[in-house]
């Protein structure tokens, strides 16, 4: 018999398969039934601090349009509008903790480290089994440097580790100077896992109208080689559990994580496309690959292909497509 369990941020696990933060996940109903198709965890849709100051900004506006503006005025409003989304999202943490059995991970997308001190503990009092940060910077302020971007990460870290003890993920984007070494540090803190990696929202538009529209909304099997290479070289070198997140789309694709040494994989695009069923027939293609290689386990044959543990461990740093080119000519 082959046991697909495993554990993550110190939480057990049935399978290594968690639906990651999207739309899928934004209702008690959706979360229930991606319990009865199989899912492991959930990290539920997240709450966005932008969305929070850009809703507050909005009120404000319309406050000193009609002429009616007080200091104490203005301090309640503030309150009020953000404790309308925070209270809603907390609910929703509550009824969907009591709905199922598997663990509900919360999920916060950070831009700046102010202002979720308060609210991570209002978190943890819902009951939910840990959280997700969901952190990115994009690289585009040319007044400040690498050092600064990443040190909001550590910030955000330092004041959520200080008030909670649920288990924390960080989920991060490549866009760093030395991404490994940033991994490592990150790791050395106290969360219990990073996400490799979170997919970013790419604008585009249309040069017909010339407004903007979402570009490559969802993923494609061929991002996956980002996080996989990533996955290799950090596992058995960082201090936390390592998740794969994108491009992921099949049995094999999870499978190839597994053994590059993630400890879990997150799905999305792959359920949008094919529906929740899909989270079965990974399983079973995961189930029956490792009953032809006689596996009984995934910690067996976990990061059995990972950098420091594989027998071509360079295959990892080469970025030129030396071979191919060659056979070309």
């Amino acid at each position: 018999m082959t046991n697909l369990s495993t554990t993550y941020m110190g939480l057990k696990l049935k399978n290594p398969i968690i639906i990651s933060s999207s739309g899928l996940t934004n209702n008690v109903k959706d979360i229930v039934e991606l319990e009865s198709k199989g899912a492991g965890a959930i990290v539920t849709k997240s709450l966005f601090e932008e969305e929070i100051i850009i809703e507050t900004h909005e009120n404000l506006n319309k406050m000193h349009a009609s002429g009616f503006v007080y200091p104490e005025t203005t301090e309640y409003f503030d309150f009020d509008r953000m404790e309308d989304t925070v209270s809603n999202y907390l609910k929703f943490l509550v009824d969907s903790k009591k709905s199922v059995q598997i663990p509900v991970i919360a999920s916060v997308n950070c831009v700046s480290s102010e202002g979720w001190t308060d609210f991570a503990k209002r978190i943890e009092d819902t009951g939910v089994d840990g959280l997700e940060l969901n952190v990115f910077r994009l690289p585009a302020n040319f007044n400040s440097n690498s050092d600064d971007n990443e040190k909001v990460y550590f910030d955000i870290i330092d004041k959520i580790i200080s008030t909670i003890k649920l288990p924390i993920a960080l989920k991060i984007g490549f866009y760093h100077s030395n991404l490994g070494y940033f991994i490592k540090q990150l790791s050395q803190t106290q969360i219990k896992s990073i996400v490799l990696f979170n997919r970013f929202y790419n604008p585009d538009f249309d040069i017909h109208t010339l407004h903007f529209t979402s570009s490559n909304v969802f993923s494609n099997p061929s991002e996956m080689s980002m996080s996989l290479r990533w996955i290799a070289i950090m596992a058995n070198r960082v201090s936390c559990d390592l998740s794969a997140s994108g491009g992921i789309h099949d049995g094999s694709a999870v499978i190839k994580q597994l053994l590059a040494g993630a400890r879990t994989v997150q799905l999305c695009s792959t359920l949008y496309k094919h529906g929740n069923d899909q989270i079965a027939s990974i399983l079973s293609q995961l189930e029956q690959w490792m009953i032809e290689k006689d596996y009984k386990t995934i910690d067996e044959f976990r990061g059995k292909m990972g950098q420091s543990r594989t027998f071509d461990p360079k295959v990892f740093e080469r970025v030129q497509f030396m071979k191919y080119l060659r056979n070309m000519d």
